[in-house]
């Protein structure tokens, strides 16, 4: 997905947001960069791969080397970015986060209209920033430019523009994705998450409407152009992918993870699928406070009968290769055998996704002397590879382990029936739900549903974005 940070202040910012972009980390694996401007350095950029190692050990020198009173910073899991563009409208270094679905349909029709040419990178792409760039130059300013861009471009784009006298920032135009403005006394900043810029002392000033576009300086926070009511908020930022001191539209990640736990408790209560275990306990790191939640209403008993070794692999989808990612996610499983042997043990995920890790945690388990092992998962079952912000990225919907199953049950038809098997009321469902169970060796799962998870975060429906789960645009 990606995340980024940037100021424009009265005094040198570089290391403000060296820091500020730095606590973007867990959004993005694949690469890191800043760009600063200087009335008398000009435009400064970096750009450095942060596969293997993390952004502040790679932008340390960087950082005590770029000068500015603006400067944005950018963690990507697409493509090298910020880019310095030369255009009709000046010179200026863009970034942006998100995913363009039809990407390759535009850079088609603008070489049709005679832009002549792009760069191609290394992937065979073109980078996202570049086609931006080229859509914005259609017209005669960067707001109409902008526009331009968000009517043209499927899938979601937030932008940051570090132009010469200050940052433009346009949040896509469906709100997937949050932009926060702070304010301090030598100036303004922007971030994704607001916890980034509390700590470099800025407070809250605003969060962007959808669509909203905005002009930050050292002296002021102008509104170029009104945002829209309509939104799309992605649920999995309150679910999985936020920090947990994260506040998106007024709801606080830990606050909603720790809800969530406790309607799925509820929801066990009230059923009567509660089990007879020993202990709650969550797949770290995610999971805890899902868990945390449904101990606190169930009265069971939290513990951690495994700790997760991050000191060098933070994330277990760091590695580009899938089998060293499940090679890494088992590496990093400590077991606390007290905790486990001869235990019932009932454990709390965000997600299912593929279920190789799932499995794999199940088996660990097992080896080290379960007696049970039970799991609720906090979200629906996921049926979709999400195309908005590139969460459950797959080379195919059939790499989902729910949808595996439903295409061996019922083939290519099987997707009709896609709000049946995410509901276990139904016959689809129990299938679904005993099937999954079946496969990751549990001795019961159960899923949260659409309507727990839209509880929990406390926003209307028709404001979140619930593609993975339901396929609805």
């Amino acid at each position: 997905m990606g995340g980024f940070f940037g100021a424009a202040s009265r005094n040198d910012c570089i290391t403000d947001v060296f820091f500020g972009t730095d606590y973007h980390s867990h959004l993005g694996t694949k690469r890191g960069g800043m760009a600063a401007y200087d009335p008398d350095k000009g435009f400064q950029r970096a750009i450095h791969s942060i596969e293997n190692s993390p952004f502040r050990t790679k932008f340390e020198s960087d950082a005590s080397d770029m000068r500015g009173g603006l400067c944005i910073g950018c963690i990507s899991d697409t493509h090298p970015q910020p880019i310095i563009v030369h255009s009709k409208l000046g010179k200026y270094a863009i970034a942006n986060i998100g995913i363009i679905t039809n990407a390759e349909e535009l850079f088609n029709g603008l070489l049709q209209m005679d832009y002549a040419s792009f760069e191609t990178l290394s992937s065979g792409t073109i980078n996202s920033n570049a086609l931006i760039s080229v859509l914005i130059a259609h017209m005669d300013n960067f707001v109409d430019g902008i526009r331009y861009a968000q009517r043209k471009i499927e899938g979601t784009m937030s932008l940051a523009l570090l132009v010469e006298d200050g940052i433009i920032l346009a949040r896509d135009r469906l709100g997937r994705l949050p932009i926060i403005i702070g304010k301090r006394e030598d100036g303004y900043c922007f971030s994704l998450e607001q916890f980034a810029f509390q700590k470099l002392g800025y407070e809250t000033y605003k969060e962007l409407k959808a669509g909203e576009i905005v002009k930050i300086t050292a002296d002021g926070c102008e509104t170029l152009a009104e945002g829209y009511d309509e939104m799309s908020m992605c649920s999995f930022m309150w679910t999985y992918y936020g920090y947990p001191t994260a506040v998106y539209e007024g709801v606080t990640v830990e606050a909603m993870r720790t809800r969530n736990g406790e309607i799925m408790a509820q929801t066990d209560i009230d059923n009567g699928t509660l089990p007879d275990v020993d202990y709650i306990c969550g797949v770290p790191d995610s999971g805890v406070p899902h868990a945390i939640g449904y101990a606190n209403r169930s009265k069971i008993p939290f513990a951690r009968p495994f700790i997760k070794y991050t000191p060098t692999w933070p994330r277990s989808f760091m590695p580009t290769n899938q089998t060293m990612r499940n090679m890494v996610a088992k590496m990093k499983l400590i077991p606390v055998h007290e905790l486990i042997e001869g235990k019932k043990l009932l454990f709390v995920d965000d997600s299912i996704v593929r279920g190789t890790q799932m499995r794999e945690t199940v088996e660990f388990l097992y080896e080290n002397g379960a007696k049970e092992v039970h799991m609720r998962s906090a979200c629906p079952p996921v049926m979709f590879g999400c195309k908005y912000l590139n969460f459950s990225r797959s080379n195919s919907e059939m790499e989902l382990i729910a949808r595996q199953i439903i295409h061996e049950r019922e083939g290519a038809e099987g997707v009709k029936y896609i709000a049946e098997y995410s509901d276990t009321k139904t016959e689809r469902g129990r299938f679904l739900r005993d099937e999954i169970c079946r496969r990751l060796k549990l001795t019961s799962l159960e899923f949260q549903s659409l309507e727990g998870t839209v509880k929990a975060i406390g926003l209307p429906e028709f404001k979140l974005c619930s593609y993975c789960w339901t396929g609805k645009e």
